[in-house]
């Protein structure tokens, strides 16, 4: 095979693979035109470098001093287990976008082994198990470090997110905005309010 598809074969870039040829750690011959053929028989994919990337995401911009702490965090658990963090990664974006440019540009990078979040949803609010399925056909992995809920806030953001596209599609941009604070106000009045009724409750209570 070609160079370039034994690169992609084995889930590293093109530049590797070549100096992995020209230092005669993979078998092959140069062509006259300049091509790599590799011909060593290919069983199992080779042994490569471990690049741990974290990566960090808090929903709206005035999340963002959670987002260094978050990525802070994050660091000292890699250190903790002996890993060499290769690169941090921080955005700013709701968890149900899926045009988030770092994490694709990040997901779409076969280097990277193993990508290191906080929660979960910190890399997607929904379809984190095809994701997870998906690296795990190319050898990569996902290391969750706490599975534990994230805060109220950060949740509702997320939410105005989904109410607000689909808001756009019922009643058109005009009336989204108005739509959607009315829908996020009753929601979370209503939480409240359950709170509230609850606390008294409990007050109330005869020892």
């Amino acid at each position: 095979m070609r160079l370039r598809t034994y690169a992609q074969w084995a889930g590293i870039r093109y530049e590797t693979a070549w100096r992995w040829f020209k230092a005669g750690k993979i078998k092959g011959q140069q062509l006259p035109s300049g091509t790599i053929v590799i011909t060593e028989e290919l069983s199992q994919r080779p042994e490569r470098e471990s690049i741990i990337v974290v990566y960090a995401r808090v929903s709206a911009n005035e999340h963002r001093p959670n987002l260094e702490r978050q990525a802070e965090r994050l660091s000292t658990y890699c250190a903790a287990k002996g890993w060499r963090v290769h690169k941090v990664v921080k955005e700013v974006g709701s968890g149900v976008n899926d045009s988030r440019k770092k994490l694709l540009a990040l997901l779409a990078d076969p280097t990277v082994t193993t990508i290191v979040v906080e929660h979960k949803d910190r890399l997607t609010r929904f379809g984190f198990r095809y994701i997870e399925a998906l690296l795990a056909v190319q050898g990569r992995s996902i290391e969750v470090v706490n599975i534990t809920e994230n805060p109220t806030e950060d949740i509702i953001t997320d939410l105005t997110s989904i109410i607000y596209s689909i808001c756009a599609r019922l009643y058109g941009q005009r009336r989204t905005k108005r739509k959607t604070e009315k829908f996020i106000k009753d929601l979370t009045s209503e939480e409240g309010g359950e709170q509230s009724a609850a606390s008294g409750a409990n007050h109330h209570q005869p020892e």
